[in-house]
């Protein structure tokens, strides 16, 4: 493995249960379906070992049954299964504020409106209406115009708008790890360090597309702010909030996730030993393997 190369070929249980959720909502499998080994093997061209791990991890976490000399059945069917792996459905306010999102970055929604266009528009009480637009303002997704109503605010979109958010924090954030004041935050670090792992433990199912974006936005945020130089903080702070929206269509493919947790726990290893050197290197071929397979756009 070079400094700044991936950290193994081998595909880990973890991103492998994901690629077998993937394959059971394909397949539109239906509660108590017998998992076999083989299958999973032969479908996912792996060996029957790795298969046997990535369906006792479902196991684990609870969306998959091992019974005794009958193998590995499904414990509901691949319907439920997307809504357990894809937890922004739960719940009405989440619903909606992805439905908003969604028809925004779809172009079904875009310029200004007022708290009763969006009420009509989605069939809410006022209440509800105020409720979703607090959320939203908070994100920094909209702002109020002057006098009357709302409009989105500025965000990414496009894929060449995330490309070059991506190009911007290439500089960035590796220079912020050789600033001559880094110092590492043993408690943030910690509490990083804890959520990564329990991403590979299982959370990247359950954890919804909020979440997802939090957990990664934060974790760069926070090694940025070692750097203990404000200007590079609220860049990286400023471009998080810009990208927000469109990274949130980017929490479908939670088998890549597993890479990403990986690579942000080497990186915790690297800054802790003191290898900022490396570790600057390591950061800058991290986002850019993410920014070409988020965006499609080769050097």
């Amino acid at each position: 493995m070079t400094s700044v190369g991936l950290l193994s070929t081998r595909v880990s249980p973890t991103s492998l249960a994901m690629r077998v959720i993937e394959l059971i909502r394909e397949e539109k499998l239906d509660e108590g379906a017998h998992l076999s080994e083989q299958w999973v093997a032969d479908s996912l061209r792996v060996s029957r070992t790795p298969a046997r791990k990535a369906l006792s991890h479902l196991a684990d976490i609870g969306l998959v049954e091992q019974l005794p000399r009958r193998g590995f059945h499904l414990k509901m069917s691949a319907a439920d299964l997307a809504k357990v792996a894809f937890s922004t459905d739960s719940g009405d306010e989440e619903q909606l504020y992805f439905r908003i999102v969604d028809d925004h970055l779809g172009g079904r929604f875009t310029g200004e409106f007022t708290t009763t266009d969006l009420a009509r528009r989605y069939g809410l009480t006022t209440r509800q209406a105020n409720l979703v637009l607090t959320r939203m303002e908070s994100e920094d997704l909209i702002r109020r115009r002057r006098g009357r109503g709302w409009e989105f605010s500025r965000t990414l979109t496009t894929a060449e708008a995330h490309d070059q958010s991506y190009r911007f924090r290439l500089i960035v954030e590796p220079a912020a790890l050789l600033e001559p004041g880094y110092t590492i935050d043993p408690d943030a670090f910690a509490l990083h360090r804890k959520q990564q792992e329990s991403m590979l433990h299982g959370n990247i199912v359950f954890l919804s597309r909020t979440e997802l974006f939090r957990y990664g936005s934060e974790f760069h945020e926070m090694i940025v702010d070692c750097a203990h130089n404000a200007y590079l903080s609220d860049a990286v702070r400023r471009v998080n909030r810009l990208r927000r929206l469109i990274e949130y269509n980017h929490q479908a493919d939670r088998a890549r996730l597993v890479t990403q947790a990986t690579e942000h726990l080497h990186l915790l290893d690297l800054l802790e030993a003191g290898n900022n050197e490396q570790a600057a290197q390591f950061l800058r071929h991290h986002l850019d393997t993410v920014r070409e397979k988020k965006t499609g756009i080769k050097r």
